[in-house]
């Protein structure tokens, strides 16, 4: 994994630094849709990105509603394996795409940013890592017996813990990665970077 700066690691960073914001500045969110350079390519990817959270957000409620005891852990069971597994299967798949395509055409169009990219990437790893401790925690509450309450709630509190973290490290990213990229190609166009 890149070594960073505190300040842009990602349990850290709040926001990109001014040096990164270059583009954000000139092209904030309120001007992205509908404008002229925001093609199929940049619309498609921002869609999959709304599916993330989407897929993360249902899986936080449902998290909540079997630790609050509004689900049971039989229903819970049956309910998360499935999403959890495609959330990480297309995760992972969308951060190969990234990592081998789109990031090394970004970063060349434009040396100034370069270092975001670097970042992003960095993110990736730090992600997965926690992909591989939430996998670890579900694993643990699917082999837990349903009728042992006790270690039901250890396990469960165990997976809710690294399942937040990733989601909250993956909210972070998502948008960080979007203010860096979606002005690059309002500001290019797709045609002109080669991504369109």
């Amino acid at each position: 994994m890149t070594e960073l700066t505190p300040s842009l690691a990602l349990d850290t960073r709040t926001c990109w630094p001014a040096d990164l914001r270059l583009l954000a500045d000139r092209y904030p969110r309120e001007v992205w849709e509908g404008h002229a350079n925001l093609g199929s390519m940049a619309q498609f990817w921002l869609q999959r990105h709304d599916m993330f959270r989407e897929i993360a957000g249902a899986l936080t409620d449902a998290t909540a509603a079997f630790r609050d005891g509004t689900a049971t852990a039989e229903d819970f069971r049956a309910w998360f394996p499935p999403r959890l597994q495609f959330f990480l299967q297309q995760l992972n798949a969308h951060h190969q795409v990234e990592d081998l395509h789109y990031f090394p055409v970004f970063q060349a169009a434009e040396a100034r940013l370069a270092h975001g990219f670097t970042v992003l990437e960095a993110d990736h790893g730090t992600i997965h890592e926690s992909i591989a401790a939430t996998v670890e925690t579900a694993n643990n509450f699917l082999r837990t017996a349903v009728n042992d309450a006790d270690a039901l709630r250890t396990v469960g509190d165990s997976y809710m813990a690294a399942s937040g973290k990733l989601i909250g490290q993956l909210t972070r990213h998502l948008g960080d990665e979007e203010d860096l990229i979606i002005p690059l190609i309002l500001d290019r166009g797709e045609a002109a970077l080669g991504v369109g």
